[in-house]
């Protein structure tokens, strides 16, 4: 399930089932209240939060949801001074002073996180961010503000690397079977394969 967050309809996306209540988020960037009152109203109950990255977008609603749910955050070393320094997160720059805190799972490539007994794989992809990643389920990548439809990430950020981010989606993601459905950061999913065909920046 994807939910639009915030002045960049940052994708918020809830991992479940029809079964369980019991859900991760990846990147609740925004409008913290409104997603407490979707939550509340599905009647879900979120166990942890999985970041890509820290930029305030990806961010916004994060500190409200651990206040509330008392859940861990998992996001890779490199990115946690992101969530105290609002010139790293880039709130400043929007004049606001955006910070989390709570609990940190430090995560890197090649560790697995689960969701019940389904496992979700992180993917190292930096390039947008120093410490961006990727979060694989069989068939399905979260890519955060890495790869989208016909298009890939901004690097023309604080720390950010075009060519680190080419480096990772040419050999990291565009390895992935060609029916993986992307679900990005921000816009509507794509596939890899289609990506391989049709996205100018991938050679």
């Amino acid at each position: 399930m994807k939910i639009p967050l915030g002045a960049y309809q940052t994708n918020c996306y809830i991992i479940g089932n029809t079964d369980n209540k019991k859900i991760f988020l990846v990147d609740p960037g925004a409008q913290g209240k409104e997603l407490l009152n979707e939550l509340n109203h599905r009647q879900l109950e979120p166990q942890a939060i999985l970041l890509t990255h820290g930029h305030s977008d990806h961010i916004g609603a994060v500190q409200e949801l651990v206040d509330t749910y008392n859940i861990p955050i998992y996001m890779h070393p490199k990115e946690v001074p992101f969530l105290t320094d609002s010139e790293l997160n880039l709130s400043a720059f929007q004049g606001l002073d955006i910070q989390v805190h709570g609990t940190i799972h430090e995560v890197i490539e090649g560790d697995t996180i689960f969701y019940e007994q389904v496992p979700i794989k992180v993917i190292e992809t930096p390039g947008h961010t120093p410490g961006g990643i990727s979060f694989y389920m069989e068939g399905i990548l979260f890519a955060g503000d890495t790869l989208f439809r016909d298009s890939v990430g901004r690097t023309d950020f604080p720390y950010g690397s075009f060519d680190d981010l080419i480096l990772s989606i040419q050999t990291k993601l565009m390895n992935l079977p060609d029916e993986t459905i992307v679900y990005p950061g921000h816009g509507p999913e794509t596939t890899i394969g289609y990506e391989k065909k049709s996205n100018p920046f991938i050679g």
